[in-house]
């Protein structure tokens, strides 16, 4: 009785003195998502001209000829996250992903290319663009992540990008169809994929991610990566802003 009377006196000290019962620190997992959250390109002018209907269609034909050097480079990603992983399930995990993306007629970077045909590019002008510095920085950015040996960061920069996809996409097609007058479901398939595929694919890595970031060292690494993706992705659109907008 002692005992009890005297931790209820001291916990009530604690409570009285902070304000609030003390409670558990946040999963890791929340952490992270809150920081993808805070820089979502959702967020960032250039697509939040887009989706309102105000950026121009030349803008929008120079976003999808430079943006498919990251998106024809992606499947590269998952090959090298693939290789440096020493964990079967993962990679079995990465093979499904990898497969989703480069297997047959319709593969993703296919799919981009028509969507980048579809608002006036041709295919060997695509295949040509002369990349502005800030794709540069991010496919090298993404490379140099996916090539890690700590395969858990570049999962990191995997699950940041494919997080963000499916509302990314949603909001594009939408914006597409409503303001710039799109409705070929081949110019726009690409989205539609994205919609659905990433919400399985961002299920499947925060899973992971969860599982990997058992140590504060692995933590802070993937913190560190999220990072890193997150300002190459956030300044190509900066990069587009500056250009375009």
């Amino acid at each position: 009785m002692l005992g009890y009377w005297y931790h209820n006196i001291r916990d009530n000290y604690l409570i009285k003195k902070s304000g609030v019962k003390q409670m558990e620190a946040k999963p890791f997992i929340d952490q992270l998502d809150e920081k993808i959250q805070e820089k979502h390109l959702l967020n960032h002018p250039f697509y939040e001209t887009w989706n309102a209907g105000e950026l121009s269609h030349e803008a929008i034909k120079e976003y999808s000829a430079q943006y498919f050097k990251h998106v024809s480079s992606f499947p590269r990603y998952l090959s090298s996250i693939h290789s440096n992983c020493d964990d079967l399930k993962t990679r079995q995990m990465l093979l499904d992903n990898l497969i989703d993306e480069e297997r047959g007629s319709e593969n993703h970077p296919e799919l981009w290319m028509r969507f980048a045909e579809g608002m006036g590019n041709s295919r060997k002008s695509v295949e040509n663009k002369e990349a502005m510095q800030e794709i540069e920085e991010l496919v090298t950015t993404f490379y140099s992540l996916s090539k890690s040996e700590q395969y858990h960061v570049g999962l990191a920069a995997l699950y940041c990008y494919e997080s963000m996809q499916p509302e990314i996409s949603e909001t594009k097609k939408d914006g597409l169809q409503k303001f710039y007058g799109i409705k070929d479901e081949k110019t726009l398939k690409f989205f539609t994929v994205h919609m659905h595929a990433d919400k399985w694919h961002r299920e499947v890595v925060r899973n992971l991610l969860v599982e990997l970031s058992d140590t504060k060292e692995k933590q802070e690494e993937i913190l560190a990566a999220v990072d890193s993706a997150l300002l190459a992705l956030n300044n190509f659109l900066s990069g587009m802003e500056r250009e375009y907008c």
